[in-house]
């Protein structure tokens, strides 16, 4: 059974930072595609960060390059979302989500290719 678990959400000032970690289970690590989303009160679900089996190369949405950046332990199937220069408009839910095996397309993550999700965890920036 695949499982996704989200940590290291909480509140911040804009400008601080946080780390989110995400711990997978249940699969062989290195197959899979692993991206972050996020969903903020009546918005629809937007892709910020993914990073590739294949190549190792992270994508980003526009609207977080050069502020997050996401990275993975494979030995602790773990990946990571480092996000620096927070903004109140990054306040959301942000969910870890993989695409097992890996089937996503390379780019700014799409929440229609990937299987599995974790339950979330909230970030939220003060102005």
């Amino acid at each position: 059974q695949v499982e996704l678990l989200e940590s290291g959400g909480g509140s911040v000032q804009a400008g601080g930072s946080l780390r989110l970690s995400c711990a997978a289970s249940g699969y062989t690590y290195s197959s899979a595609c692993m991206g972050w989303f996020r969903q903020a009160p009546g918005k629809e679900r937007e892709g910020v960060a993914a990073i590739y089996r294949g190549s190792g190369t992270p994508h980003y949405a526009d609207s977080v390059k050069g502020r997050f950046t996401i990275s993975q332990d494979n030995a602790k199937n773990t990946v990571y979302l480092q996000m620096n220069r927070l903004k109140p408009e990054d306040t959301a839910m942000y969910y870890c989500a993989a695409s097992v095996p890996c089937t996503a397309v390379p780019g700014v993550p799409n929440v229609y290719d990937y299987d599995y999700w974790g339950q979330g965890t909230q970030v939220t920036v003060s102005s």
